[in-house]
């Protein structure tokens, strides 16, 4: 009877979980500017890494006297910043009609353009307020930065116009690659140019097959790239952007965010800590098991609250990272059963409290193994910085230590336990 209350108690705690799970939703976005300068191919560049080089600059300062136009989410707006004039690109791009080419706000200042013809063949225009620095567009196969292929363009401290392809192989600058990346660039050279207040980076490419729903990449610096190194940037963002009906959809970041916290204290923290009290503190029974039921359940909770905000991660960036993916589901599954163990645990006098025993141990050990490799691939995943890195690596070398003093001291205690001579005395014969 009271186990039947325990699993009726425990269903309708997964109920409310899954009701919870489903009210999470994503969230939306904004947009900005615009003036001139040309380019044209740099022909006696020193140091041989630029495509283009400035040729005319317009004399007006729009930064001097404050003549940005910022668009708004409403059709004035949008109008004013996707109506104008591209033909100072030069051909292709410049020989687009603006009425054939879809525009659209993206991010903070940020306007994408494109025109894709039947043959997969996609003209992509990037415009943003510049002042100095870079700004970069990036294609993803899941929205994370890792693996990933961007567009990049700037004009150095001389004047001289630079674009390049650059693979993001890691987070650290040293990892961002110039000249590599997977676009699929055609024979076209790619244009940057200043129009104003605005920076346009220019391109072709031909995909495999028609873009759909993409994730992209959005950043910007305002250092100077340093022998083609980019600078880290100011701020960036991660958007899916539908090339089908020209929508943006924001990857929340917080969501990440919060993914990864509620993993790193569930399976880094409140589960070790479970553990721990049940290995180390049977002697102050019975206290002790009731500390492991309520601090593994728990770490129970929030680690089925990590796995629900990372399917509800997956369903709206469609991420591919099945390795991440996959070990999260296998330790939901462990410690299911972890919770099932414990309605199904036997007395002590039980013949098969022997096999409950080592099943729950060493599904337990298995869980936590697989929960901390989880973590740490997940912050690998994410090119999560190196606070993330340090914060976790502390926590599971405290988790260590401890492990190792607790183990010693259990050790101790046992020689001294094994070496007290007998409390009873035999008689003399």
């Amino acid at each position: 009877m009271a186990t039947s209350r325990s699993w009726f108690s425990f269903s309708r705690i997964l109920v409310r979980l899954y009701l919870f799970y489903i009210l999470l939703e994503p969230k939306d976005f904004a947009a900005a500017g615009f003036k001139e300068i040309l380019v044209k191919p740099d022909n006696n560049d020193p140091d041989n890494d630029a495509q283009f080089e400035v040729v005319t600059h317009d004399t007006d300062d729009p930064l001097a006297n404050g003549s940005i136009t910022t668009a708004s989410n409403g059709d004035g707006g949008r109008y004013e910043l996707c109506g104008s004039d591209l033909s100072f690109l030069g051909p292709p791009y410049g020989n687009i009609s603006t009425s054939n080419m879809v525009c659209s706000p993206i991010w903070n200042t940020f306007v994408l353009r494109y025109y894709q013809r039947a043959d997969n063949v996609m003209t992509i225009i990037l415009s943003a307020v510049y002042t100095t620095g870079w700004v970069g567009i990036g294609f993803s196969r899941n929205g994370m930065m890792l693996g990933s292929s961007a567009m990049v363009g700037w004009f150095n401290r001389k004047g001289q116009a630079r674009i390049k392809q650059y693979y993001l192989q890691g987070a650290h600058e040293s990892q961002v690659i110039p000249d590599k990346g997977e676009l699929p660039l055609n024979n076209i050279p790619p244009v940057v140019a200043l129009h104003g207040a605005m920076i346009h980076l220019a391109f072709q490419a031909k995909f495999e097959h028609p873009l759909g729903r993409q994730p992209i990449l959005l950043a910007f610096a305002s250092r100077y790239p340093t022998h083609l190194h980019l600078t880290k940037h100011d701020d960036k963002t991660a958007v899916w952007f539908d090339f089908s009906q020209a929508s943006v959809l924001d990857i929340d970041i917080s969501q990440k965010k919060n993914h990864g916290i509620l993993g790193i204290i569930g399976w880094g923290l409140i589960l070790p800590v479970g553990a721990i009290v049940a290995r180390y503190f049977k002697h102050k029974d019975p206290l002790w098991y009731y500390l492991h039921a309520g601090i593994q359940f728990l770490g129970f909770i929030l680690g089925l609250a990590a796995v629900l905000l990372g399917i509800q991660l997956y369903r709206s960036m469609n991420a591919e990272i099945p390795a991440h993916r996959g070990i999260g589901i296998f330790v939901l599954v462990l410690s299911i059963l972890q919770i099932m163990a414990f309605f199904l645990r036997p007395n002590k006098d039980s013949k098969n409290r022997r096999y409950w025993n080592w099943y729950h141990h060493w599904f337990g050990r298995i869980a936590l193994f697989f929960g901390a490799l989880n973590v740490i691939l997940g912050i690998q995943l994410a090119g999560a910085g190196n606070q993330w890195k340090i914060g976790y690596g502390f926590l599971l070398a405290l988790t260590l230590v401890a492990v190792i003093v607790l183990e010693a001291s259990s050790c101790m205690r046992r020689r001294g336990k094994s070496g007290q001579p007998p409390t009873s005395q035999m008689n003399p014969i």
